[in-house]
């Protein structure tokens, strides 16, 4: 397993060594001490899986209490993950970092808690799972637009084509209205 810091060090790209012969293929998803060496140390106690369409674009989501940690792979399709610093006290609030995953690279990408988290889907079809280290807690569910001109994201939208995106996302914040981590 290799385990890579991004340009926010705290958002990690893992590449796990896969196994394959004549019946498939095998990889560990999560080890527990791999990742504790990592410097994941978090319990995980939800695991969620979305499918989408292609075009469909999800987030970016947080939560501000029962803030959630998320480990996020696409086990059909590929999508265009990112992940948003939304900690005033980083040097690096406002950053973004964004990963391919998909079903052939197998990669996996840890959104730390203090993070906003959102997805492109580019395939006909994807299917997300990710690992929460905390519960759903809609109360404390926030939104960031995925388009905030603030935030600059370059996402991978085909010219001429929308994203298909849920109207609570389109009712998202910009990053300097809404609540964030200090």
């Amino acid at each position: 397993m290799i385990i890579t810091k991004m340009t926010i060090p705290d958002v990690l790209l893992i590449e796990p060594k896969v196994f394959t012969d004549q019946r498939g293929f095998f990889l560990e998803t999560y080890q527990k001490e791999k990742f504790f060496q990592a410097g994941i140390t978090c319990e995980f106690v939800q695991d969620n899986h979305s499918s989408s369409v292609r075009s469909a674009l999800r987030g970016l989501h947080y939560q501000l209490s029962h803030t959630q940690g998320k480990l996020v792979r696409a086990v059909i399709g590929e999508i265009f993950d990112v992940a948003v610093d939304l900690r005033r006290s980083s040097p690096f609030f406002g950053g973004w970092v964004s990963a391919l995953l998909s079903e052939e690279n197998k990669r996996e990408f840890w959104v730390p808690p203090g993070f906003g988290h959102g997805f492109f889907v580019l395939s006909e079809r994807a299917d997300v799972l990710y690992k929460a280290t905390d519960y759903y807690d809609p109360t404390s569910e926030r939104c960031i637009r995925w388009n905030d001109p603030t935030l600059a994201i370059v996402w991978p939208i085909p010219e001429g084509e929308a994203p298909i995106v849920s109207e609570k996302d389109r009712a998202g914040l910009s990053i300097e209205e809404a609540e964030v981590f200090e």
